[in-house]
This record gives structure tokens, C-alpha cells and sequence, in this order.
């Protein structure tokens, strides 16, 4: 994925829409959203766009949940309940950045994402 615009041409609105959605319903659903957009997709040539940013918020909601994991592991020595409010706004934070991205037809990488579907 690249960080240089799309050609206005070569990606509908309703593909940046749906792109966008994916990265949003993270905040509400966590990984659902993203993950039945992605399905619906992935096999699809011509979604090419809308399927690199399902998969891509659906790696970063995969990976807030490994780490809301180890919170819970380490809330037994306290630390774990300080990271959670911490993972909470990243999520929001950096969801809306994704979204507002791929409405305006740019790629998105999440920082700090485990790809473990590729």
C-alpha cells in the first residue's frame, strides 16, 4: 500500500465510502465490521481499494484485541488498568485518521499492526 493518492478516476465513492466504513465501524463493532466487509470483497478484482483497508482495519482490530489481552493479563499488577483507557482512544483516535484517509482516496497504515492477514 502506498501513501500517494489514488486517481480520482480509478476509485469510485462509493468505494472510498465503503473503504471508510470499514475503518469507522472498528470504534463501534471492533472487528465485524470490518471483517464482513472484507469478505464480501476480497475476491474482487475491481475492489481492490476497499479490500486493502478492510484487511487493514481488520489486522489493527485483531491486534487491539491481542492487546487488550495482555491488559487484562497485566491489570493483576495494576499496570494493565492504566493501558486499557490508553488502547480505547488509540482506537478512536486512529480510526478516524484511517477513515478520514481513505474517504479522501489515500492508503492507510496503521502504526504499531500486527499483518496477520496478508
Amino acid at each position: 500500500m502506498s501513501d500517494y493518492p489514488i486517481e480520482s478516476g480509478e476509485v469510485s465513492a462509493d468505494d472510498r465510502n465503503l473503504a471508510m466504513l470499514a475503518h469507522l465501524l472498528g470504534i463501534v463493532s471492533g472487528f465485524l465490521g470490518a471483517l464482513v466487509i472484507w469478505l464480501v470483497n476480497k475476491d474482487k478484482p475491481e475492489k481492490a481499494f476497499v479490500n486493502d483497508h478492510a484487511k487493514e482495519a481488520l489486522n489493527f482490530q485483531i491486534t487491539l484485541i491481542i492487546a487488550y489481552f495482555v491488559c487484562g493479563l497485566l491489570s493483576f499488577i495494576v499496570i494493565g488498568l492504566f493501558l486499557i483507557p490508553v488502547l480505547l482512544i488509540a482506537n478512536l483516535v486512529l480510526c478516524i485518521m484511517a477513515g478520514m484517509k481513505a474517504k479522501d482516496g489515500f492508503q492507510y497504515r496503521y502504526p504499531f499492526t500486527l499483518r496477520l492477514i496478508s
